[in-house]
């Protein structure tokens, strides 16, 4: 065999070669991929509707934070850091009422007659509140989503996502498009600046009329959230009009939340329903 055969039979296609997949030059490819492989293993699973949970990874359950707590207890007084413990204990009730919320809705979800939707709990793919609306729905023996990021710290898969329904994006905006574009219901449970980001856009969207189906939309903790967001502020200094405040509706307890999400997806979706336009 001759040198220049011996060169070509060596030649790397393109897309078999990691150094080019990996440039800017071929960022739109990538892009694309993690537009096409969701859609592909979407379509496989019939996941044609979601309800999905945003919420802080940071919020941990009260079994963890007792745990932790107890830990810290056995030292020496002086040596004891106990106000953020006591912060996050009271803070765990939202991770436990994500759990009985997703818990809740699965076990509806899987009731709906055949002809209906089926709406699988879908979250960001990590720890937190991620973890819990994840963990509810696998209490309720149901399958879920987890819309996982690469990030440089607290952002890792939790293992109550289903295995064939667990992603990891690089771009946040293609992780966004797959938030919302299967979403029919939203539950917004207390965050940092990326719930707040992942709120304040669907809202936009929906306000803008750039979302045209309806979503109906469950903030969670009054205590918390009307504290971070003065919704009543930006209606008095004419920054939304009176008729935005009907995008989204508070709840404290994870039965309200349910049937609030429960009876707006049924009036909704009820029995005649038309074929997703994902499909």
């Amino acid at each position: 065999m001759s040198d220049s055969t011996q060169k070509i039979h060596h030649l790397m296609k393109a897309f078999d070669n990691p150094e080019f997949i990996k440039s800017p030059t071929a960022r739109i490819i990538r892009i694309l991929s993690e537009y096409l492989e969701p859609e592909a293993r979407f379509r496989r699973y019939k996941v044609r509707d979601t309800i999905v949970f945003f919420g802080s990874a940071r919020i941990r359950s009260r079994e963890q934070v007792l745990a932790d707590l107890e830990r810290e207890n056995e030292k020496p007084e002086g040596e004891r850091r106990l106000d953020k413990l006591n912060r996050d204990l009271r803070m765990a009730r939202y991770y436990e009422d994500a759990v009985e919320l997703a818990r809740l809705l699965t076990e509806w979800s899987k009731k709906l007659k055949e002809k209906q939707r089926r709406f699988f709990i879908c979250s960001g793919g990590g720890p937190g509140i991620m973890e819990a609306a994840n963990r509810g729905a696998s209490l309720a023996n149901g399958k879920s989503v987890g819309l996982n990021i690469s990030l440089p710290f607290e952002q890792f898969p939790n293992h109550f996502i289903s295995n064939e329904l667990s992603f990891e994006f690089h771009y946040f905006f293609m992780r966004k498009f797959w938030f919302v574009y299967l979403a029919k219901g939203l539950a917004i449970f207390p965050g940092g600046f990326g719930t707040l980001d992942e709120l304040l856009e669907v809202l936009t969207l929906i306000q803008t009329k750039k979302l045209r189906k309806p979503i109906p939309i469950v903030i969670y903790g009054r205590e918390y959230w009307r504290e971070i967001i003065n919704f009543e502020a930006l209606v008095k200094w004419g920054m939304i009009s009176e008729d935005d405040m009907k995008l989204f509706h508070f709840a404290d307890t994870p039965m309200d939340a349910f049937e609030i999400l429960r009876d707006s997806l049924e009036a909704l979706y009820g029995e005649e329903i038309e074929e997703s336009p994902f499909y």
